[in-house]
């Protein structure tokens, strides 16, 4: 009897003594690797015991509404997902109060296949009749904008992005004077992206 209260005695001591940074906190992470564009299940994720120190902001946890949500980006076995890493607001995470994620359809589909999230572009109009009238040029109407989803990265379109028909679709960042300028724009011609190296605009 008095091994066994003096085994409880130790037990509790260690416990005591045990750091903080050894408790774990419960995350989710991928239970396989899943592509771009999945809309997320229960069995697409996996609790994970990790340091507090190691959760990312924004982690994904058993209280997360994530059922049915799509991946921006593809995620690695084991990877802990983020809501910035979902379709929908959490894109939109870190960005400046009042942006705006403005889908865009381009006129060249497979143009799509040279973009990823967090390319800076500039969005460029070029007017129906364009090449008729060598007079008319291209017109740009967003600069160095960032790409927060493109339809090459699989799946279909969210209830987010209104429709179910993606393709050619780049969703990009915008302010409230951008947005206002893309809003309808295809409608006015023929949208084009050109890539803009990031370093060029510090």
């Amino acid at each position: 009897m008095v091994a066994l209260l003096l085994c409880v005695a130790v037990g509790i001591a260690v416990h005591q003594l045990t750091p903080a940074s050894e408790q774990r906190a419960t995350v989710l992470a991928a239970a396989r690797d899943l592509p771009a564009g999945l809309s997320l299940t229960d069995s697409d994720l996996k609790p994970l015991e990790v340091l507090p120190d190691g959760v990312p902001a924004g982690a994904l946890t058993s209280s997360t509404g994530y059922g049915g949500r799509q991946l921006a980006s593809p995620l690695q076995k084991g990877q802990i997902p983020t809501d910035a890493q979902l379709l929908g607001p959490g894109l939109l995470t870190g960005t400046a109060p009042a942006t705006a994620a403005v889908p865009l359809r381009m006129a060249d589909p497979a143009s799509i296949q040279l973009v990823s999230p967090g390319q800076l572009v500039n969005v460029v109009l070029t007017a129906e009749g364009g090449l008729e009238d060598p007079g008319k040029k291209p017109e740009l109407l967003a600069a160095a904008v960032p790409v927060l989803w493109t339809s090459a990265q699989g799946g279909k379109a969210s209830q987010w992005l209104g429709t179910n028909d993606a393709d050619g679709l780049v969703v990009v960042a915008a302010n409230p004077h951008q947005a206002e300028i893309l809003a309808g724009a295809s409608t006015r011609g023929k949208l084009f992206f050109v890539l803009v190296n990031p370093s060029g605009n510090r």
